[in-house]
């Protein structure tokens, strides 16, 4: 049955004239993601499909609870992708949670993230107001740029209804290469590299073995080749590895026993911190997984060089903080955010 956006809006409107908190759930494929939420399940699926799509605009605008897997498949049949390769974990990813959750995969070094390709959104905010944003312009009290700003709010500050996002030309030609190199040796090559005019789509490390992707004309993949050397991978292996980086079927990302899997985001040139666990390392270094014994303590060294810490997968539940503090200045302008879009605190 369709869900429209009246229904949802009188929901939303119903819950905040009864102080209900509400839960926006999708296909729950990110649901252990952040924060544990509270109340009442507002299950957006229904509310789905495409609203329109021009090939030649290289422009996509959907329904939030539209699957992943279907915007990509018509993207595919055009010849076209979402460049920043949003994972979609378990197959059941919608579109409005790729936007909420604001999560990239593998080409997010090269292409940028989910937020660099938000055209506008339409949000539904906590007093049952829809506010659209982008191609119909709206500024609120703080001046923000409110479309790009949504993009990793996980439904904080209201539902995103509605999204339009820029799609690319799929590469014409993909290549991959696999050289045996010890951590610090790899981010110091990847560094490097990232100072040359290379075709370089993505890039992991794991356990001694760096693997990086080429995209691009032929011609260009064939020049870097011949330039960086390492060993050729068969397309067909190296686009399976990276694909499951992307959506998180590789075996790095299984639970290991008495461990926290954590995120962690750093200066693409900072050197290895000398945590013990097993390790990824993805885009060029910038983005580290590490399975660790102690999460406050890898979140300290994180901090220490430059960067910050999620706790991904925990076995230790509430024992810390999902994401790092806030420092006070930006805890101070999401608070502002908070009580001009849901000052009830309607949604969790």
């Amino acid at each position: 049955m369709e869900l429209t956006l009246k229904t949802l809006q009188d929901r939303v409107i119903a819950a905040a004239a009864s102080n209900i908190q509400l839960r926006i759930a999708g296909a729950g494929s990110k649901s252990f993601y952040g924060e544990p939420k509270r109340g009442d399940p507002l299950d957006v699926r229904p509310h789905a499909g495409i609203v329109s799509y021009e090939p030649t605009e290289l422009v996509m605008t959907a329904k939030c609870g539209t699957p992943l897997a279907d915007i990509e498949a018509l993207l595919a049949e055009n010849g076209q992708s979402l460049a920043f390769e949003p994972p979609n974990l378990g197959g059941q990813a919608t579109f409005g949670g790729m936007v909420a959750a604001g999560l990239s995969g593998p080409a997010r070094l090269a292409a940028g993230s989910v937020r660099d390709y938000v055209l506008g959104t339409q949000l539904l905010d906590g007093r049952g107001q829809v506010l659209n944003f982008g191609g119909v312009v709206m500024k609120n009290v703080a001046g923000y740029d409110v479309s790009r700003l949504l993009a990793g709010s996980l439904g904080s500050l209201g539902v995103i209804t509605q999204a339009s996002v820029k799609v690319w030309p799929a590469a014409k030609a993909s290549a991959y290469l696999q050289f045996s190199l010890p951590l610090a040796d790899a981010i110091v090559q990847l560094n490097r590299w990232g100072g040359q005019p290379l075709p370089i789509a993505a890039s992991c490390w794991h356990g001694g073995a760096l693997v990086v992707r080429l995209a691009g004309a032929q011609a260009a993949l064939d020049a870097a080749i011949r330039g960086m050397g390492g060993v050729i991978i068969d397309a067909a292996l190296g686009a399976a590895q990276f694909a499951s980086l992307r959506h998180q079927t590789h075996p790095f990302f299984a639970p290991q026993a008495g461990r926290t899997l954590m995120r962690l985001s750093l200066p693409q040139a900072a050197p290895p911190l000398g945590i013990d666990g097993e390790a990824l390392i993805e885009w060029g270094g910038a983005q580290r997984w590490i399975h660790t014994l102690n999460i406050a303590s890898t979140r300290a060294k994180t901090v220490a060089a430059g960067g910050h810490a999620t706790v991904w997968r925990s076995h230790e539940a509430g024992s810390e903080p999902v994401f790092t503090p806030l420092d006070a200045v930006t805890a101070k302008i999401y608070a502002r955010l908070k009580a001009e879009f849901d000052p009830q605190g309607v949604f969790a």
